[in-house]
């Protein structure tokens, strides 16, 4: 976390992750470890996605009157019907929505992306949208993985999508406070770059980093791989305005207060049904100037998130703790292509026979601190059996974190199907919920007449229990989508079964919409929609997603 700040990357392409001739390349090593996995040579698969002119867009367009209405607010370069901009905008970065992209299927794109330039823009749109009754689609980075930016039109005439990437910059900063305003339309990299010229940093790391919106992080609760350390997104967040088709909303502000509940806890995580975030104000952090490193092997995933739990309840835990279960610890040792020092610590922990690996970073000041922080950690650590391996190993899975989605692409270049999804629970549950979710996808795809690869790690701790994050690697076979949707099915079933939360920081979006009554009740699913209905009469606030 202490290098250089690399440029802000490209936007994504809108049939993968990131630039066009980003590196998606897999390892020989690694293309003939699926193979074995999945029974069958994945080299010899090669489905690149369609191009462009070949995408399906469904054949509706604004009505005149609308067009000219939305023009008037924002400029004519600024209203786009092209097929680019439609397709673009037509789904988030979820394994279904990179399969229809691909396979050249964009019926669900808006009838128009609109950009505008400022709030004020905002509250004009969403007034041509309420009189016109076109849906509106909030979109930052586009990069929901729940269905969060689907362009559903619900029972409305139209639908656009309103791409907030002109609401860019640092609006304000106060350094005495250690506040920062920023437009909501800010990507996750050029916000580290704006805040790295005082020496400061949000500490928010997802995976979708960098393509994600400070806004977006808003709107879905994320949750950085340093929320250990730094906190959840949500922690960071002091204040919001909001848009909505009834007028602006300012909410927070304060470092504290007792002024009846908290609308900003209403805001965050609202996914676009309440309005549309224009800018939130965060609190940043010293830089850090040392970071270290560690490695840590364990017997089993119980030691290992024994030992976790320990580091979270002693209060010594470091910013980013990772710990894989075996299955994803060996897939990572047959997959790794490093050489020096990272590939002879994987050598040895190879040794250890069927291990999990725990990465830990402990950010500071300078190396004096990081390194106390690192000794105060390891008697817990020494507790559960674990042996320390060379920081190498860390500092090379610290290198390549942001890597997994240009895999991604490459995996479905070659017939492979490759999903995520999340849950948390207490500490007691954890193993237990692991088991529990890993057995219901296995089970789904032997049902289907095939196998995966489920592999599971927790990276996200807190005092009372964590996060597991579960990876599956599988045939896509003649149907990828309804296979999937079989197992993410059965796996949404026994995490609500067995006392996890549907969503950790993936948000509720399309996809778990049906789950979250189980989660909040029916009662809370009637305050939502009160709330939805207090600022959006017509409901034309992102339809479909949330709740029903």
């Amino acid at each position: 976390m202490t290098s250089e700040l690399p440029p802000v990357p490209p936007r994504s392409v809108w049939w993968g992750w990131g630039a066009a001739d980003a590196d998606r390349s897999l390892s020989g090593a690694g293309l003939a470890l699926l193979g074995r996995e999945l029974g069958r040579p994945v080299d010899a698969v090669d489905e690149p996605p369609v191009d462009l002119p070949a995408v399906r867009l469904p054949d509706r367009l604004l009505a005149p009157s609308a067009r000219a209405a939305l023009t008037a607010v924002v400029g004519e370069e600024h209203v786009r019907t092209d097929a680019e901009a439609r397709v673009e905008h037509a789904g988030g970065k979820s394994y279904r929505d990179l399969v229809r992209a691909r396979g050249g299927d964009a019926d669900e794109a808006p009838d128009a992306v609109v950009l505008p330039a400022d709030a004020d823009q905002v509250a004009q749109v969403l007034r041509v949208c309420a009189e016109h009754d076109l849906a509106v689609v909030p979109f930052g980075g586009g990069t929901s993985v729940v269905g969060g930016v689907q362009a559903l039109r619900g029972d409305h005439a139209g639908v656009v999508t309103l791409d907030l990437r002109r609401l860019d910059g640092l609006v304000d900063l106060d350094p005495v406070s250690r506040t920062a305003t920023f437009g909501a339309g800010v990507r996750g990299p050029e916000a580290e770059r704006l805040l790295a010229a005082h020496d400061l940093t949000l500490g928010h790391f997802p995976q979708s980093f960098e393509q994600a919106t400070l806004g977006g992080f808003a709107a879905t609760r994320s949750s950085g791989q340093a929320s250990s350390g730094y906190g959840r997104f949500d922690d960071m967040v002091l204040a919001a305005t909001v848009v909505t088709p009834e007028g602006e909303l300012r909410v927070g502000g304060f470092p504290g207060t007792a002024a009846g509940p908290a609308l900003l806890d209403l805001v965050l995580g609202s996914e676009g049904r309440l309005g549309v975030i224009t800018d939130v104000t965060v609190r940043a952090r010293p830089r850090p100037a040392a970071t270290r490193h560690e490695a840590w092997a364990f017997a089993s995933f119980e030691e290992a998130t024994a030992a976790l739990r320990q580091l979270a309840q002693s209060r010594t835990l470091p910013d980013v703790c990772r710990a894989s279960d075996a299955e994803e610890t060996r897939v990572t040792l047959r997959m790794a292509g490093r050489s020096g020092a990272a590939l002879r610590g994987l050598t040895r922990l190879r040794r250890l026979g069927d291990p999990c690996l725990v990465i830990l970073l402990w950010d500071g000041p300078d190396s004096k601190t990081v390194d106390a922080r690192a000794a105060a950690a390891r008697p817990a650590l020494t507790a559960h059996h674990g042996r320390r391996l060379p920081g190498a190993v860390a500092r090379a899975w610290a290198a390549h974190r942001f890597g997994a989605p240009y895999l991604r692409d490459e995996l479905l270049r070659r017939g492979v199907l490759v999903e995520t999804l999340e849950t948390a629970t207490g500490w007691s549950n954890l193993v237990p919920l692991a088991a529990a979710v890993r057995t219901a996808i296995s089970d789904a795809f032997v049902a289907d007449g095939t196998r995966c690869v489920v592999q599971t790690h927790v990276s996200h701790v807190y005092e009372t229990g964590a996060s597991l994050y579960l990876t599956v690697i599988g045939e896509a076979g003649d149907d990828p989508l309804g296979r999937w949707g079989r197992a993410k099915e059965a796996a949404s079933r026994a995490i609500v079964e067995h006392g996890g939360t549907i969503t950790h920081h993936h948000a509720v979006g399309v996809d778990h919409r049906a789950y979250l009554p189980d989660e909040v009740g029916e009662l809370g699913i009637r305050l939502l929609r009160a709330a939805a209905g207090a600022v959006d009469p017509q409901a034309v606030m992102n339809p479909g997603k949330l709740f029903s």
